[in-house]
């Protein structure tokens, strides 16, 4: 699999994003549903959003990983929050864990009025092989 990041200006880097990826000759593509704050148990957390957005990480990682995926294929990465306010106050969680997996993905953040019971983020992602 071959993969090419196109950036026309430098300031997203920042952010941990980039503004497109082009994947050639993948093996496969794994879309991921959304991961949040919900335990092995079904139950949604109620906890803040620093809180949530580790367990999220969590789900995602072991969804990724039971597929047979890595991390740093992520190549898309939507999140939906209920407070962009409360994302970005806690964002070096997410910053942090795309350094250290070596992610280099697509993003759009997005302000919601609600996710389901009583959660506060959400990832959705796709991954190539």
């Amino acid at each position: 699999m071959e993969k090419n990041i196109i950036n026309p200006w430098t300031w997203q880097d920042a952010r941990n994003y980039v503004q497109a990826v082009e994947v050639k000759n993948a093996e496969g593509t794994l879309y991921v549903s959304g991961q949040t704050a919900i335990s092995d148990e079904g139950i949604s957390s109620n906890e803040d959003m620093r809180s949530q957005l580790i367990q999220a990480i969590q789900n995602l990682e072991r969804v990724i990983g039971e597929a047979d995926y890595e991390l740093k294929n992520i190549v898309r990465l939507n999140i939906y929050t209920t407070s962009n306010h409360e994302l970005l106050e806690n964002f070096d969680i997410i910053q942090n864990w795309i350094t250290e997996n070596k992610i280099r993905q697509t993003s759009t953040v997005l302000e919601v009025k609600s996710l389901f019971e009583t959660l506060k983020v959400e990832f959705e992602a796709t991954v190539v092989k």
